[in-house]
């Protein structure tokens, strides 16, 4: 109780208590984690260059120039020293210079330092539609000079910008995880949910047939399936049938997990009641069972997006997955089966490098949004 300055008492409004909501508190336990608020941020970044792929990347992923096979990278540079050492400001790139190769008698490019091309932001270019919908007909960056060679992270066996194809990879390689873990989520939580709501014969059977799935090898499964795609296919109904195969193998873990979480919530007393209340079956599991264990889905489903992209860069570098000209990461990674690419050409291993920093940032990003979401948790 206060007093004011005539001595009349006055009546203080009791504190009313602050209630966060089940993602407000996730997202205060997840900022905790530093590691896994970075991993964010990179994946984050990732999944931009994916929807951007056409504004970011120089070229088209498709032009070659058999003048500049297995030529090295250029690099971007903003400063360099002049011959009277003063400093040169501005973004550009250094051109080549072809020598002999003494032992294996074959022609190599090398850096010239003293040749420095022009590059410019937001350059003109061919018309184009951006994610296949906003028509454009501006890049991200571009040299200013016709027909001059922009190989920032080098070229392939046939003369193709790495980096555009690196792009445009990006977005075939995580789109095929979204896709794939979204269809895995939706199987996984609609089969395993029912099984372990309803048991019985049900719920035996769906067990078996997951203990069947998850019994095979890996390698000949994908082997079977991807053997059955008919080769007249277009890149486009690869794409798909690509998605489907990943999802019909990845949904048996889900679907475990999903069916012991609905096993020992079916017993709980706002089951019960919401039964007594006269609830449909659809309505008790997707408004009530549900989500009580979403956010244990939400870090599940994080967790299943790398092995998603393993599965689709494996099957595309072995030849099985999806084929030239759809650019992923496994196909690009491709052309780094030879010697040759160790020896002499090692900048095409580019695209094994960028599935090592995904896989690993999903994996903190996951492990951090597990830990957010575990209702003991401090």
């Amino acid at each position: 109780m206060a007093v004011d300055s005539l001595d009349t008492p006055v009546k203080l409004a009791p504190a009313r208590p602050v209630r966060e909501s089940q993602v407000a508190l996730m997202w205060r336990r997840f900022k905790r984690h530093r590691l896994a608020l970075v991993s964010l941020w990179i994946v984050a970044a990732f999944y931009l260059v994916a929807l951007l792929a056409e504004f970011l990347a120089p070229a088209d992923p498709g032009a070659y120039s058999a003048r500049y096979t297995y030529a090295p990278p250029q690099g971007l540079h903003f400063f360099a020293r002049n011959e009277d050492g003063s400093w040169h400001f501005g973004p550009f790139v250094n051109g080549y210079k072809t020598e002999i190769d003494p032992v294996a008698l074959r022609r190599t490019f090398v850096i010239d330092e003293t040749v420095r091309h022009p590059v410019a932001f937001f350059v003109e270019s061919e018309p184009y539609r951006l994610a296949g919908i906003i028509p454009m007909s501006v890049k991200l960056f571009g040299v200013t000079e016709p027909r001059t060679p922009l190989y920032v992270l080098g070229a392939d066996r046939l003369g193709r910008d790495l980096l555009s194809r690196l792009i445009h990879g990006t977005r075939i390689s995580l789109s095929i995880g979204l896709a794939g873990v979204t269809l895995s989520l939706f199987f996984g939580i609609v089969i395993g949910g029912f099984a372990g709501y309803y048991g019985g014969w049900f719920d035996s059977a769906v067990m078996r047939v997951v203990e069947f799935i998850r019994s095979m090898p890996t390698i000949p499964l994908w082997l079977g399936l991807a053997a059955a795609m008919p080769r007249d296919w277009s890149a486009l109904q690869t794409y798909f049938a690509i998605t489907i195969i990943l999802s019909l193998i990845g949904w048996t873990e889900l679907a475990r997990v999903v069916r012991g979480r609905f096993l020992s919530l079916r017993t709980e007393d706002f089951v019960t009641a919401a039964q007594l209340d006269g609830a449909s079956t659809w309505r008790i599991v997707t408004r009530h069972m549900v989500p009580n264990f979403t956010s244990h889905i939400i870090a599940a489903a994080t967790l299943a997006v790398p092995g998603m992209i393993l599965a689709e860069t494996a099957l595309s570098f072995l030849g099985l997955g999806l084929q030239a000209p759809i650019v992923s990461w496994g196909t690009l990674l491709q052309d780094a089966q030879n010697i040759r690419t160790l020896a002499t050409a090692p900048w095409l291993l580019a695209p094994g490098l960028c599935v090592i920093v995904v896989i690993l940032c999903f994996n903190f990003f996951g492990d951090g949004l597990r830990d957010a979401a575990d209702p003991h948790g401090r």
